[in-house]
Protein backbone atom coordinates (compact mmCIF):
# COMPACT_ATOMS: atom_id res chain seq x y z
CA UNK A 1 0.00 0.00 0.00
CA UNK A 2 1.31 3.46 -0.53
CA UNK A 3 2.25 5.95 2.18
CA UNK A 4 -0.12 8.56 2.75
CA UNK A 5 1.07 11.82 4.55
CA UNK A 6 -0.43 14.48 7.05
CA UNK A 7 2.13 17.28 7.58
CA UNK A 8 2.16 19.76 10.53
CA UNK A 9 2.52 23.44 9.92
CA UNK A 10 6.19 23.36 11.31
CA UNK A 11 7.66 21.23 8.75
CA UNK A 12 4.95 22.87 5.77
CA UNK A 13 7.61 22.57 3.18
CA UNK A 14 7.97 19.25 3.03
CA UNK A 15 4.29 18.53 1.95
CA UNK A 16 5.42 20.45 -1.28
CA UNK A 17 8.23 18.24 -1.60
CA UNK A 18 5.94 14.80 -0.71
CA UNK A 19 3.77 16.24 -3.43
CA UNK A 20 6.84 16.36 -5.84
CA UNK A 21 7.88 12.55 -5.02
CA UNK A 22 3.84 11.70 -5.61
CA UNK A 23 3.10 10.75 -2.41
CA UNK A 24 -0.46 11.68 -0.95
CA UNK A 25 0.12 14.32 1.46
CA UNK A 26 -2.29 16.63 2.88
CA UNK A 27 -1.24 20.12 4.21
CA UNK A 28 -4.19 21.34 6.59
CA UNK A 29 -3.72 25.16 7.42
CA UNK A 30 -4.59 25.53 10.45
CA UNK A 31 -5.14 21.93 12.48
CA UNK A 32 -4.29 21.18 16.29
CA UNK A 33 -2.32 18.48 17.54
CA UNK A 34 -5.44 16.42 18.01
CA UNK A 35 -6.58 17.12 14.45
CA UNK A 36 -3.92 16.04 12.87
CA UNK A 37 -3.42 12.66 15.08
CA UNK A 38 -7.21 11.96 14.41
CA UNK A 39 -6.58 12.27 10.80
CA UNK A 40 -3.96 10.41 10.31
CA UNK A 41 -5.53 7.59 12.15
CA UNK A 42 -8.76 7.95 10.48
CA UNK A 43 -7.25 7.82 7.03
CA UNK A 44 -4.14 5.65 7.64
CA UNK A 45 -1.54 8.63 7.17
CA UNK A 46 1.81 9.08 8.03
CA UNK A 47 2.19 12.18 10.33
CA UNK A 48 4.84 14.44 9.81
CA UNK A 49 5.84 16.75 12.04
CA UNK A 50 8.94 18.53 14.65
CA UNK A 51 6.36 18.43 17.62
CA UNK A 52 7.77 16.09 20.01
CA UNK A 53 4.52 16.21 21.87
CA UNK A 54 2.77 14.95 19.14
CA UNK A 55 5.51 12.24 19.10
CA UNK A 56 5.14 11.03 22.52
CA UNK A 57 1.19 10.08 22.25
CA UNK A 58 -0.58 6.92 23.03
CA UNK A 59 -1.64 6.53 19.45
CA UNK A 60 2.38 6.50 18.21
CA UNK A 61 4.00 4.72 21.13
CA UNK A 62 1.05 2.01 20.79
CA UNK A 63 2.07 2.07 16.61
CA UNK A 64 -1.76 3.18 16.20
CA UNK A 65 -0.33 6.45 13.90
CA UNK A 66 2.90 6.09 12.51
CA UNK A 67 4.54 9.46 13.60
CA UNK A 68 8.09 10.81 12.03
CA UNK A 69 9.23 13.41 14.29
CA UNK A 70 11.69 16.18 12.26
CA UNK A 71 14.47 16.40 13.98
CA UNK A 72 16.35 19.27 11.24
CA UNK A 73 15.71 22.58 10.99
CA UNK A 74 17.32 22.67 7.46
CA UNK A 75 14.70 21.10 4.66
CA UNK A 76 17.76 19.17 2.58
CA UNK A 77 18.01 17.49 6.54
CA UNK A 78 13.95 16.76 6.72
CA UNK A 79 13.93 15.01 3.25
CA UNK A 80 17.25 12.93 3.92
CA UNK A 81 15.37 11.92 7.44
CA UNK A 82 11.54 11.47 5.45
CA UNK A 83 13.79 9.09 2.45
CA UNK A 84 16.09 7.30 5.21
CA UNK A 85 13.57 6.30 7.68
CA UNK A 86 10.60 5.99 4.98
CA UNK A 87 12.37 4.23 2.34
CA UNK A 88 10.56 6.86 -0.01
CA UNK A 89 11.57 6.53 -3.87
CA UNK A 90 10.45 9.06 -6.95
CA UNK A 91 8.26 6.90 -8.56
CA UNK A 92 5.12 8.67 -8.77
CA UNK A 93 7.33 12.35 -9.08
CA UNK A 94 5.27 15.21 -10.41
CA UNK A 95 2.05 13.17 -10.56
CA UNK A 96 0.10 15.18 -8.09
CA UNK A 97 -0.81 19.18 -7.84
CA UNK A 98 1.82 20.79 -5.73
CA UNK A 99 -1.59 23.07 -4.67
CA UNK A 100 -4.26 21.04 -3.64
CA UNK A 101 -2.72 17.39 -3.70
CA UNK A 102 -5.06 15.88 -6.57
CA UNK A 103 -3.76 13.54 -8.89
CA UNK A 104 -2.53 15.01 -12.19
CA UNK A 105 -4.01 14.18 -15.67
CA UNK A 106 -2.35 14.36 -19.04
CA UNK A 107 -3.97 17.48 -21.44
CA UNK A 108 -3.25 17.42 -24.76
CA UNK A 109 -1.34 20.63 -25.91
CA UNK A 110 -4.28 22.29 -27.22
CA UNK A 111 -6.37 22.11 -24.44
CA UNK A 112 -3.81 24.14 -22.01
CA UNK A 113 -2.82 26.19 -24.96
CA UNK A 114 -4.72 29.45 -23.88
CA UNK A 115 -3.14 29.47 -20.18
CA UNK A 116 0.63 29.05 -21.51
CA UNK A 117 3.22 31.28 -21.90
CA UNK A 118 4.56 32.00 -25.60
CA UNK A 119 7.43 30.07 -25.14
CA UNK A 120 6.49 27.11 -23.18
CA UNK A 121 3.89 26.83 -25.78
CA UNK A 122 6.47 26.72 -28.40
CA UNK A 123 9.16 24.44 -26.72
CA UNK A 124 6.90 21.73 -24.74
CA UNK A 125 4.57 19.26 -26.08
CA UNK A 126 3.28 17.26 -23.07
CA UNK A 127 1.30 18.93 -19.90
CA UNK A 128 -0.59 17.69 -16.87
CA UNK A 129 -3.87 19.34 -15.20
CA UNK A 130 -4.51 19.18 -12.08
CA UNK A 131 -8.59 18.39 -12.19
CA UNK A 132 -9.20 20.63 -8.92
CA UNK A 133 -7.72 24.22 -9.49
CA UNK A 134 -6.82 23.81 -13.28
CA UNK A 135 -3.09 24.41 -12.87
CA UNK A 136 -1.46 23.15 -15.56
CA UNK A 137 2.40 21.58 -15.39
CA UNK A 138 4.82 20.88 -17.75
CA UNK A 139 8.73 19.65 -17.40
CA UNK A 140 10.79 23.02 -17.45
CA UNK A 141 13.97 23.82 -16.26
CA UNK A 142 12.01 23.89 -12.78
CA UNK A 143 11.23 20.16 -12.84
CA UNK A 144 14.94 19.44 -13.77
CA UNK A 145 15.74 21.58 -10.71
CA UNK A 146 13.48 19.86 -8.23
CA UNK A 147 14.34 16.16 -9.73
CA UNK A 148 17.93 16.53 -9.22
CA UNK A 149 17.13 18.13 -5.57
CA UNK A 150 14.87 14.87 -4.77
CA UNK A 151 17.74 12.30 -6.12
CA UNK A 152 20.35 13.95 -4.27
CA UNK A 153 18.50 13.81 -0.93
CA UNK A 154 17.76 10.18 -1.58
CA UNK A 155 21.37 9.35 -2.63
CA UNK A 156 22.71 10.67 0.64
CA UNK A 157 20.18 8.78 2.33
CA UNK A 158 21.75 5.92 1.26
Amino acid sequence: MEQRFIVDLNVGRLAKWLRIMGYDTLFPEESGDNALVRTALREGRVLVTRDSGIARRRTARLGQVRVVHIKDDDLKGQLRQLVLELKLDLIGEFSRCLCCNRPLEPKAKGDVAPRLPPYVLRTHSEFMECPECLRVYWRGTHWSNMRAELKRAIAEAL
